[in-house]
Order: structure tokens, then C-alpha cells, then sequence
């Protein structure tokens, strides 16, 4: 049999010194509300809601600006230098965005990039319709942005923007590689201010759709419809009755006195 007074059965004793640190930790614990609310400061995270709102935007907007996945489409000559961009020169993929998706809904980045037609910007608002929240729009060059050189041409539209909405504008004809890669970077900057307080598809409710403009003898902007039928009812009522819209009237032509010495 074994010995139970041999040194692995001595009664454990704690030093005086510890004892008297504990002791004195515990009446602090008892008496002291100040120190009580410096451990619990230390030792548990304490927020306020707008802090842990704060906190989630940062996570949030960390994986958004890390991982923009571009919809692969070209228009017209910016989409050689936004090809570029996407090459190995410019490793545009440290920003995480060289993930260009063929589906727009993979997609969360559309970039038009080049002149906006007005037989193509019906596919293009499509398209935008397409992509799921979030989803932004970089206008690259000119052209997408304004009109560019063929601003007010019978078949361009002036800008993008009048139709779906537009984050961040690259000016150029074309834009150099760098000035996308600054747009994007611009885009990021741009999503790290954003909040989940204020943006629409953190809400609920279906996300309204931008109507599909129709292609006809010129383009027609749904939205406009109201506007356009206000301007062709008193024409219409003016007319035969027939309910169609006649041609303008011309303008009075007014008689200019001479004033020239006979």
C-alpha cells in the first residue's frame, strides 16, 4: 500500500502574499463601484447601437470595395483600354476587380465604356435591371459620359447618366489604363462611406426597375410618357377631332418697319 502522508498528498497551501493580493482584490471588488466599472470596461465589450452599426458597415463595406466583380461588355474603342486594364500589366485584380463575369447576375460593376448608341442603350438598361444589389456604374471616356464627339448625333445619347444612374465619371478619349484603375479606387473610397442605414437594398421591398427605353422612330423614354402625352392633347384637341397630333403651327411672320431714309 502506498503511503498517503508522502509528498503528493501534503495539503496544497497558498503563500501569505497571495492570499493578502486576493483578499484585497476581493474587498475592492466589494467596495469599490469605480474599480468594478474599470474591469468590466476591460475585460467586456461595451457599445452603444450606433457603435456595432458603425462596426458591421466596416465589415460590410470591406467586402464589397474587396471584391467588385466587373460584367464584361464593350461598346466602343474605351473598351481596348479597359481590356488592357484587366491585363497582367496592370493587375487590376489587387483591387479585387479583374473577376469579369459574363452573367450581369454575377455581377455588380458595370462599366460602359464607349459611345452609348440609341439601338444599344435599351440592352444596356436591361442589363443594369439584371444586376443585383448592390450595383454600381463607372461612365469610362467621353462618350458615355457626355456625348463626347458625337454629342447631339442622331443616333447617340448624350451621357448614361439620363438613364441609369452613374457612381464615378472617367474622363478621357479614351481613358488611359490608369485613369480606370483611379475610378476604381475612387468606387472604393465611395463604398467605405456608405452605411447600411441608409441604403436601399438592405431595406425591404422589391428594388424598383428602371424602365426599358423604347426603340421607335427616335427613343422614348417611359418615364417621360406623362409629359409627352401633356404635350400632345391640346395639339390633338386642336385638330380634326381625329385624336392624332397635327403638325406644329408656323409662327407669325411680323412686319419689320424700314427705318432706312428713303
Amino acid at each position: 500500500m502506498s503511503d498517503n502522508n508522502g509528498p503528493l498528498y501534503r495539503t496544497p497551501t497558498l503563500d501569505p502574499d497571495v492570499l493578502e493580493q486576493w483578499s484585497s482584490y476581493v474587498e475592492r471588488f466589494e467596495n469599490d463601484s469605480d474599480f468594478i466599472a474599470q474591469q468590466v470596461e476591460q475585460g467586456v465589450m461595451v457599445t452603444t447601437l450606433d457603435r456595432l452599426v458603425g462596426m458591421l458597415d466596416g465589415v460590410y463595406n470591406w467586402g464589397r470595395r474587396s471584391s467588385i466583380w466587373p460584367l464584361g461588355f464593350g461598346l466602343a474603342c474605351c473598351a481596348i483600354e479597359m481590356i488592357a486594364t484587366f491585363a497582367g500589366r496592370y493587375d487590376l485584380d489587387r483591387f479585387g476587380a479583374a473577376l469579369v463575369r459574363a452573367s450581369p447576375r454575377q455581377a455588380d460593376l458595370m462599366i460602359v465604356s464607349g459611345t452609348v448608341t440609341k439601338k444599344m442603350l435599351p440592352q444596356i438598361v436591361r442589363l443594369w435591371n439584371q444586376m443585383p444589389e448592390p450595383r454600381y456604374c463607372i461612365a469610362m471616356g467621353a462618350c458615355a459620359t457626355g456625348g463626347g464627339p458625337f454629342k447631339e448625333g442622331y443616333n447617340v445619347v448624350s451621357g448614361i447618366d439620363k438613364y441609369i444612374p452613374v457612381d464615378v465619371y472617367v474622363p478621357g478619349c479614351p481613358p488611359t489604363p490608369q485613369a480606370l484603375i483611379h475610378g476604381v479606387m475612387t468606387l472604393q473610397r465611395k463604398i467605405d462611406g456608405q452605411s447600411i442605414r441608409d441604403l436601399s437594398w438592405y431595406r425591404r421591398g422589391e428594388v424598383e426597375e428602371i424602365p426599358v427605353p423604347v426603340l421607335g422612330a427616335d427613343l422614348i423614354d417611359l418615364r417621360r410618357l406623362p409629359e409627352i402625352r401633356g404635350q400632345l392633347t391640346p395639339v390633338a384637341a386642336e385638330g380634326d377631332g381625329a385624336g392624332e397630333a397635327g403638325p406644329a403651327a408656323e409662327p407669325a411672320v411680323e412686319a419689320v418697319a424700314d427705318d432706312t431714309e428713303a
